[in-house]
């Protein structure tokens, strides 16, 4: 399975995403500035936000600065953003607004619901504002995130543009199989946002084993499961090093008899959030 840090997947609208992902999570206002430049210098080109990261403006400022330094087009940098809240439509329209302003980049490649919170009614509001939206060039493609098998059903039953993509946390120790098995029936792609378990499995021993016999950290061991399960994953870190050392992970490759060890750790460790069954 052949890996590069140029390898896009492409997503059932068409729209083509890199496969490796910058996470900006907890890196709130200018914290996110230089982590960004950074992960841009090192090649990324997959910049994932939230309004609730509080870091919209600076992420933008960092992509439009670098774009500005290397010469190369907007379309070259893939952004997502996040909505806060599910609410009404309008309050929904003028959210997504106010995002597109605050990057500065023109329109938003990727616009996904946080999360399920807030019911039926305003999950269905948020969505018709989002595809509409969309609709409006403003956001390229769309997605939800934290979204568990009801809510994904529930989009399924009602006959609406169905999310490209479902952001989730997913490692060896939260394999969310039945949230796989419902957004891969329906050609939903899954992207990690915890691929790293929070770092809280670092010295797990068949991890270390595995970092061991291939000369590679235990960050590198789980991003690398992560290529080849299929899922897009988005590792954070504040660190150059680190940010990084995350890039090297295409020059080995995981056995299959060892991805499937990996997927045998499952504990359903929660590292943050856990709202995939919010009604």
């Amino acid at each position: 399975m052949s890996f590069s840090l140029e390898s896009k997947l492409k997503l059932r609208d068409g729209v083509e995403i890199p496969l490796l992902g910058f996470g900006t999570y907890e890196l709130e206002y200018d914290d996110a500035t230089n982590p960004v430049r950074w992960a841009l210098e090192a090649g990324y080109r997959h910049i994932d936000s939230a309004a609730w990261y509080y870091n919209e403006k600076q992420c933008g400022a960092a992509i439009r600065a670098f774009l500005a330094k290397s010469g190369l087009p907007r379309e070259s940098i893939f952004f997502t953003t996040k909505l806060r809240h599910n609410s009404t439509y309008q309050s929904v329209k003028s959210a997504i607004d106010k995002s597109v302003a605050d990057c500065g980049l023109g329109y938003i490649d990727l616009y996904l619901l946080h999360s399920p919170i807030g019911g039926p009614e305003a999950r269905r509001e948020s969505w018709r504002a989002v595809c509409d939206a969309k609709e409006e060039g403003k956001l390229r493609s769309i997605g939800v995130s934290n979204f568990g098998v009801a809510h994904i059903n529930e989009m399924v039953r009602s006959g609406v543009e169905l999310p490209a993509i479902n952001q989730v946390d997913l490692h060896p120790f939260m394999t969310r199989t039945e949230i796989v098995e419902i957004c891969r029936k329906h050609d939903i792609a899954l992207e990690a946002w915890a691929p790293l378990v929070r770092g809280l499995r670092f010295r797990h021993p068949n991890v270390v084993e595995l970092a061991k016999k291939y000369s590679k950290s235990s960050a590198q061991v789980l991003l690398r499961y992560s290529l080849q399960k299929g899922y897009i994953p988005i590792p954070k870190s504040g660190s150059q090093k680190r940010i990084r050392a995350n890039t090297e992970i295409f020059d080995f490759a995981l056995t299959e008899e060892e991805v499937q060890v990996l997927d045998g750790l499952n504990e359903d460790l929660v590292t943050d959030w856990e709202v995939t069954t919010s009604k």
